[in-house]
């Protein structure tokens, strides 16, 4: 069975499990939590050695990482990835968008608010990326003005990535009340068949650790 290495409320980690709610394909996890060390251990490192969530075990043993490339090798084949050259470019430019431009300053901005209990040093940090996720945020609601979806003509994998911490930007301190086309888009995606929420468990046997996979 395929195994999904990452920590619950982790956006990146969602991504994935949020695919595979659509496809239907199951898979366990195994509790690996940044805040918690859990990344910067041996036994994970020897399966990733960048220290990043999510990472996917395939059935064969090989071992696939970022969230944007495991997106991208299960959306093959599916409606979830399209066909047209157009719409494929259109999809990895929001993909690359969500990697530089959004998901820094929003994802860091929820990570140091919401698991880092001393902020000393880090105000300014802090300030520059509410200016930057604010802006990316103004780009996103402009594009939303006049199209659907960041996937071409329908909701695919550019969506998923950029929803997963979106839809949680109040928890790096952003309000999504001035952009309205934004939230008429995470509304759609919610309406998607098969959606899952942030903290909805998708592993079909209990969650282990990475002490319990090796019997310690």
């Amino acid at each position: 069975m395929i195994v999904l290495y990452g920590f619950l409320p982790s956006g990146n980690v969602y991504k994935v499990r949020l695919l595979f709610a659509h496809l239907g394909i199951e898979h366990r996890r195994i509790e690996v939590a940044q805040y918690a060390g859990h990344t910067s251990l041996p036994a994970f490192r020897r399966i990733n050695p960048i220290g990043k969530v999510p990472v996917v075990r395939l059935d064969d043993g090989s071992v696939l990482t970022e969230s944007g490339a495991i997106l991208y090798y299960f959306a093959q084949g599916t409606q979830f990835w399209p066909s047209d050259l157009q719409a494929q470019t259109e999809t990895l430019r929001w993909m690359f968008f969500e990697q530089y431009s959004h998901e820094p300053p929003i994802a860091g901005n929820r990570y140091m608010l919401g698991y880092m209990s001393d902020r000393t040093g880090l105000e300014g940090l802090i300030a520059m990326n509410a200016a930057r996720g604010e802006h990316a945020l103004r780009v996103m609601d402009g594009h939303l003005a006049e199209h659907s979806w960041f996937s071409g003509d329908q909701y695919g994998i550019a969506d998923i990535a950029l929803y997963a911490y979106t839809h949680v930007a109040n928890d790096g301190g952003f309000d999504l009340s001035p952009h309205a086309h934004i939230r008429r888009w995470l509304n759609d995606v919610c309406a998607q068949p098969r959606h899952i929420l942030l903290l909805q468990e998708t592993s079909v046997s209990p969650v282990t650790t990475l002490e319990e996979e090796r019997g310690v």
